[in-house]
């Protein structure tokens, strides 16, 4: 592909992607290399930039320097337009923008669910300016691109270099040999992560003398590689803007890293922590100031001090119902909250519901943090440590501007005046720390090496940070967090420094920080891991810029993921592409990742790690591996692998995600416990009665409709099946009955294929009639048996919390929620029986036709009695044991259903929806 500027000339060229195993565009499959080719064109325009669209209201357009002395910032301004789709057309952007259009479910479900809708649609409206594409800026750039902005300018000005092939993973040998700009050499791949979002670039020089107007137009500015005196200048600039520009800045220096944040002087976060709001059933409330509330059967309220909360359903101080009071914590099981003395007196039930309070962050600038930081401590075991490399890091901002470059590896004279120049610092703070002289040491040692891994870590952080200033969600990080892997260094204490000094080659930047010999090692390691999703694809990126398994003689990476993409992966498995969608995962992701690094070896597979392909996994080759990893996304998969890595005494490293949390773990033979060694708690199972009748919790209604669902889709055509398997003629099972023999399943088996739907009306009919049973009838039947006034022996109301009275609903096909589940409904049992239907048969006009002509079974009272005892549990067998009389009925069904010819219907058996 070519690059050309506005006259047609070339600007530069880069490979194709025909047929070349090292490029992303080709995916190895069984047949061996296959050709998958995007097009993609850049333009690069010679104007100045403007930034990336108009001026946010309250803020004037940039005006043109006046100053001589002052230098405009003249950036290439590319835009990427992949030509196959025109990034989705300018006016769909727009409505992007404008939170007119839906959000891309089937791309952004997973992320939709964690941030919500609102924080999206301000992610599609946001502008962030991103400088310097390293090592760290590539992680940030990728990941604020896969969380869907509207648009992100890179700005760099350097030239990829061989050191630069171990830290970017967007870099290639011929951005190298070719000498190109890092941004403009990886701006076509960024663009091509999220379709979304509009990528722009910028080569021109960003110093002291630019003219910083043109950031007005962005929502959020992130600094990375930036002398300090010109992230100062750039701040305060944010912060003189109306409303601020939210700033951060961040650098990874060998082992160390830093990032500083400022969101303004008033920064509201609408919720700081993106937890669901607690509701707790209430036992009693004191008449007294202040009134203590204590929660129903002494439950965990989960409530903190400080916190507020509101109030409803309450019986008796009905005053309490919709106010809100903050809370005191008293115990795990009751809080206090204001003077109640003066209320009615408390009767019974109740709910206390967490009220979600927006919360304020005041923000200082850069100038002001640097003498007196407010640092976060991670680790508790050295909560010193932030202070101290803070001064070590000034001081390394220091050297910078003196020396104009970074100390020298192993230099002892760099090394002296950087310890003099953090003691000269250090005495300027208004935080001071004791100067550690093995963290001022270590970061001369270092500080022109990059950890990938690190980077990667920390470039994750920063992300999140940038999206919480966008979107107002979740608390900020509250200013600065320092971090290091010091640890790893210490072993290297004794080590020589030439072995940190560079060799000419891409693994340059990571020698510097662990030496040569460590890094034989990593290219000599066999590692296995399994899973290959959002953390399969971030652990393969890392092992190919660490070089792991480029060894002559030993290292490969083995990889095995049954799964083939999908849409929704793209949004967080950034190995993969559109072109890649129903293609094998393990593939594709040995494919791109050669293209990272084309000297690692990669064995990839299409296997599940289980029981099963222990001819394959067999203690032979868990004996040869060096280290396992998991990516796996369910907990019984991750203790088998880790049984199999114990018995042969192989390290695993075990991590995780749900949500916005996530974890990791170590396991070292004979060092740590192993992840079988501990479980958590079993979920408590909720009661019978409970998820029958008297669901009180929103999780009680999703597991009844889980339930429902599995019986109606999963369960009740399993066992059909099965028992039409055992009993091959109809005429066999009903002599058999009438002779008095009992037949496990006979009565559900029979009263299925008496019900079998013979077309879509039918299958539309059934669903309407479910809807009467489940919404309606039942809801009648327990105020039946327990009508409003209905006591208990103690002469308490036996509706009362947590028991609700259920309210019958009313059917409409004008409520959207119930047709759907008319349509739902009826499109899964034509499924399950397999009846065919049209597209046209769909639509709510014929939906409608058809209810018209259903007859709709009137309510008749049932003397059933209804289970209120939350001890009882109902077995699987309960569900196949049947009366005298339910056999009585299945042979007469059976006899209707062979008169009406339906009995070859048992020969045809229903599918299983479960597994469609």
């Amino acid at each position: 592909m070519s690059v050309t500027d506005d006259r047609g000339n070339a600007a530069y060229s880069s490979r194709s992607l025909a047929g070349d195993p090292c490029c992303p565009g080709s995916v190895r499959g069984s047949t061996g290399w296959v050709r998958s080719e995007v097009t993609v064109s850049v333009r690069i325009r010679s104007s100045r930039l403007r930034g990336p669209g108009p001026a946010p209201k309250g803020r004037s357009p940039a005006a043109g320097c006046q100053s001589a002395a002052c230098t405009q910032l003249h950036p290439p301004g590319a835009e990427l337009l992949p030509l196959s789709r025109q990034r989705q057309d300018s006016d769909e952007q727009e409505k992007i923008a404008a939170g007119n259009m839906e959000i891309d479910d089937s791309l952004y479900s997973r992320q939709r669910y964690v941030l919500g809708d609102n924080a999206m649609c301000q992610m599609a409206r946001s502008h962030v300016f991103l400088s310097g594409i390293g090592g760290l800026g590539i992680e940030i750039a990728k990941n604020i691109i896969l969380a869907g902005i509207k648009s992100l300018t890179v700005h760099d000005t350097k030239t990829s270099e061989t050191w630069d092939l171990g830290t970017n993973f967007f870099l290639h040998d011929n951005d190298v040999s070719s000498h190109r700009n890092r941004a403009e050499a990886t701006v076509l791949q960024l663009a091509e992560l999220n379709p979304y979002v509009q990528v722009n670039v910028s080569n021109a020089l960003l110093d002291e003398n630019t003219d910083l107007g043109f950031l007005q137009h962005f929502q959020c500015v992130v600094l990375t590689e930036t002398r300090l005196s010109l992230q100062k200048k750039i701040n305060d600039f944010c912060r003189s803007q109306q409303p601020p520009i939210k700033f951060i800045s961040a650098d990874v220096y060998g082992v160390f890293c830093r990032v500083f944040c400022d969101f303004g002087d008033q920064f509201e976060v609408a919720d700081p922590n993106g937890e669901e709001p607690k509701e707790i059933f209430i036992q009693s409330i004191t008449q007294s100031n202040p009134g203590i509330v204590t929660c129903m059967d002494n439950r965990n309220h989960g409530f903190e001090t400080g916190q507020f909360v509101t109030f409803r359903e309450i019986s008796g101080m009905t005053e309490l119902n919709e106010s809100v009071q903050q809370v005191t914590v008293l115990s795990p099981y009751s809080f206090s909250i204001g003077d109640t003395s003066s209320l009615e007196p408390y009767l019974h039930g109740g709910i206390a519901v967490q009220l979600k309070v927006p919360k304020q962050f005041t923000f200082e600038s850069l100038d002001t943090q640097l003498l007196r930081p407010q640092c976060l401590i991670i680790d508790y075991s050295k909560p010193e440590a932030p202070l101290q490399i803070h001064t070590a890091m000034l001081a390394l901002d220091k050297f910078q501007e003196q020396y104009k470059r970074l100390p020298n590896i192993g230099c002892l004279q760099d090394a002296d005046e950087l310890l003099r120049l953090a003691i000269a610092v250090n005495e300027m703070l208004e935080n001071k720390a004791v100067v550690n002289q093995e963290i001022v040491k270590w970061l001369s040692r270092t500080a022109r090496g990059h950890l990938a891994s690190l980077s990667a870590a920390f470039g994750g952080i920063i992300s999140q940070e940038a999206l919480k200033a966008l979107t107002g969600k979740f608390s900020p990080l509250h200013q600065w967090l320092y971090f290091d892997v010091i640890e790893i260094l210490q072993p290297l204490d004794d080590v020589t420094s030439d072995q940190f000094q560079p060799r000419g080659d891409r693994y340059d930047a990571l020698r510097a920080c662990i030496g040569e010999s460590m890094c034989q090692k990593l290219n000599n390691l066999n590692v296995f891991i399994v899973g290959c999703g959002a953390i399969g694809c971030e652990m393969l990126k890392n092992l190919a810029l660490l070089g792991v398994s480029i060894g002559q003689k030993r290292g490969m990476i083995t990889i095995t993921d049954p799964d083939l993409i999908e849409k929704s992966n793209l949004n967080r498995q950034f190995l993969f592409r559109p072109r890649h969608i129903q293609k094998p995962k393990s593939y594709t992701a040995a494919a791109t990742t050669l293209a990272i690094n084309p000297q690692i070896k990669i064995d990839s597979h299409l296997n599940k790690v289980c029981p099963s392909t222990e001819n394959i996994y067999s203690d032979n080759f868990y004996s040869q591996m060096d280290v396992v990893i998991t990516a796996l996304d369910n907990v019984e998969a991750r203790r088998y692998v880790d049984s199999r890595c114990v018995s042969n005494q192989r390290p695993l490293l075990d991590s995780g995600t749900m949500g916005t949390k996530g974890h990791t773990e170590v396991i070292v033979p004979n060092l740590t416990e192993s992840y079988n060694s501990h479980r958590d708690p079993p979920e408590e199972e909720i009661p019978f009665c409970t998820l029958k009748s008297f669901p009180a919790l929103i999780e009680h209604t999703i597991q009844w409709s889980r339930d429902k669902f599995e019986s109606s889709f999963s369960y009740k055509p399993s066992m059909y099946n099965k028992f039409w398997e055992n009993h091959k003629s109809t005429d066999n099972v009903l002599q058999r009955m009438q002779n008095g023999e009992s037949l496990e399943g006979s009565f559900q088996a029979i009263k299925l294929l008496n019900r079998w739907p013979s077309g879509w009306h039918e299958c539309v009919a059934l669903a309407r009639v479910k809807f009467e049973k489940y919404f309606h009838h039942k809801a009648v039947q327990l105020l039946h048996s327990f009508p409003l006034d209905t006591k208990l022996k103690d002469g308490s109301l036996f509706w009362q919390s947590p028991k609700r009275p259920p309210c019958p609903m009313q059917f409409d096909i004008n409520d959207e929620l119930h047709y759907n589940f008319i349509l739902s409904a009826a499109r899964l049992f034509a499924t399950t029986y397999k009846v065919p239907y049209m597209e046209r048969d769909v639509s709510k006009q014929a939906i409608s036709k058809i209810l018209s002509k259903v007859e709709i079974p009137k309510f008749t009272p049932s003397a059933k009695q209804i289970e209120t005892d939350e001890n009882v549990k109902k077995s699987d067998q309960a569900k196949l044991a049947v009366s005298s009389e339910e056999e009585r009925v299945a042979i007469d069904l059976l006899n209707k259903a062979r008169d009406a010819g339906m009995a070859t219907k048992s020969e045809s058996p229903p599918h299983d929806s479960s597994l469609l």
